[in-house]
C-alpha cells in the first residue's frame, strides 16, 4: 500500500506557485502529458505548478517533482521515471510495468479518487474505483509507454490472424502523440521561442487526456459507482423471471450494469449466468422496453445467446407475425438487442429466445 503522498510533499515556502513539476522536452507522449495533468489538477499542492521541460539534469534538480525523465523513481523525493533498466514496478495485482502515468497515479490516485468521491482515502469504494480506473484507463498508456502489445504477437502470429480492417490507430496515446509538430512544420529560429512553442504544444495534449480522464474519473465515481447495487439486487431478484436465473430486470431505469453483471457472477460463473437483461428505455410509466443480450465479455460483440435469427431485421407488424408475440418494436439485424412496448411483451420475448 502507498502511504499519503500529499504528506511527502516538501514545500518549503507552501506557495503552489514555488512548486516546479520537470519534465523531459522534445517529443512528447501520453504518460507524461496525463502524469503532469494530474497533479496540477487534482492535487492542490500542485494547483499553478510550473512545468519545466528539460533534459537538463542541472535544471531538473530544481524541481519539486521530475516524471518520465531523470533515471530515477524515488517517490520519498518526488522522482518518478521508469525508463532505467533496473525497473520494474507494476500496479498490484497488474503485469503491465509502468510509465510515468501509471507511478503518480499508484501515488496519488487514492487521493485523487477520494477528493473526487469526499470520503477518506481507506474507504471501500476508493480501493474499488482506484483499481477500476487503473485498469479501463492508465494501464493502456502504460502499455503503449512500453511497448507492450494487447495481445501476445508471438501467440497473434501463430494462429495467422490478421486485421480485417485499420481501426485508424486512434488509441489514447495516439490522440496526444498527433499533436506534436510534424517534421516539416516551421520552427522559430531563436531556440527560446522554439522551446516555448513546443511547450504550448505539451501544455494541449497534458489538458487534452487530462479531459479523458476526468471524464473517466466522474463517470465511474458518479456513474459506475452508484449502479452497483442497483445491479446486484437485481442480480438477486431474477430468479423471479426465470428459474434458472438467465433474465436480469432492472425496473427503473438502465443503468452501467456489464462490470458488475460479471462480478456478480464470479470468475467462473458459479453464481449462474445471465443471457438477457431488461430495461425501460427511459424511467416511468408506458415506457417502451429492451431486451439486451449479455455478451460474451464486456468489450465483445458476440452474445452469449443472440436474440432468435428468425426475428432479426424485422419490425412491428412483421415482427409481431414472426415471434408471436404482440408489441414488438424491432429487433437488430445482429441479434444482440430488441424492442417491444411493454415490459410484459419484452419478458415474453426473452423467456421465448431461451427456448430456440
Amino acid at each position: 500500500m502507498t502511504e499519503n503522498a500529499a504528506k511527502r510533499l516538501k514545500t518549503e515556502t507552501g506557495l503552489a506557485s514555488a512548486v516546479a513539476i520537470g519534465t523531459h522536452n522534445g517529443h512528447f507522449h501520453a504518460d507524461e502529458a496525463l502524469a503532469v495533468y494530474m497533479l496540477r489538477t487534482h492535487i492542490p499542492t500542485y494547483a499553478g505548478a510550473r512545468l519545466v521541460r528539460t533534459r537538463d539534469p542541472a535544471l531538473l534538480e530544481t524541481c519539486h517533482t521530475v516524471v518520465d525523465v531523470g533515471g530515477e523513481y524515488d517517490a520519498a523525493h518526488n522522482r518518478y521515471d521508469h525508463h532505467q533498466r533496473t525497473f520494474a514496478t507494476n500496479f498490484p495485482g497488474r503485469a503491465t510495468k509502468l510509465s510515468s502515468a501509471g507511478l503518480v497515479y499508484l501515488h496519488f490516485g487514492r487521493e485523487i479518487v477520494a477528493r473526487s468521491l469526499a470520503v477518506p482515502e481507506d474507504s471501500e469504494q476508493v480501493g474499488v474505483i482506484w483499481n477500476k480506473i487503473y485498469e479501463s484507463f492508465i494501464e493502456a498508456l502504460d502499455a503503449h509507454d512500453n511497448g507492450i502489445s494487447v495481445y501476445d504477437p508471438a501467440a497473434v502470429t501463430a494462429a495467422g490472424l490478421a486485421k480485417r480492417f485499420s481501426d485508424g490507430g486512434f488509441t489514447l496515446g495516439a490522440m496526444v502523440g498527433r499533436l506534436n509538430p510534424n517534421w516539416n512544420d516551421e520552427v522559430p529560429a531563436d531556440p527560446v521561442a522554439a522551446q516555448a512553442a513546443e511547450d504550448a504544444r505539451f501544455e494541449l495534449a497534458s489538458q487534452r487526456i487530462g479531459e479523458e480522464f476526468d471524464r473517466d474519473l466522474n463517470y465511474y465515481t458518479h456513474a459506475w459507482l452508484p449502479a452497483r447495487e442497483i445491479v446486484a439486487e437485481a442480480f438477486a431478484a431474477r430468479q423471479e423471471y426465470d428459474a434458472e436465473g438467465r433474465i436480469v430486470v432492472f425496473k427503473g431505469q438502465s443503468v452501467p450494469w456489464k462490470d458488475h453483471l460479471y462480478t456478480l457472477e464470479g470468475p467462473n460463473q458459479e453464481n449462474g449466468k445471465a443471457v438477457y437483461v431488461l430495461y425501460p428505455e427511459k424511467p416511468g410509466p408506458g415506457s417502451k422496453w429492451r431486451v439486451q443480450c449479455v455478451p460474451v465479455t464486456k468489450d465483445s460483440f458476440q452474445s452469449r445467446k443472440p436474440l432468435p435469427e428468425a426475428w432479426r431485421g424485422f419490425r412491428d407488424e412483421q415482427l409481431d407475425q414472426i415471434s408471436g408475440i404482440e408489441g414488438g418494436i424491432f429487433v437488430h439485424a445482429a441479434g444482440f438487442i430488441g424492442g417491444n412496448k411493454s415490459f410484459e411483451g419484452a419478458l415474453a420475448m426473452a423467456k421465448k429466445a431461451l427456448e430456440i
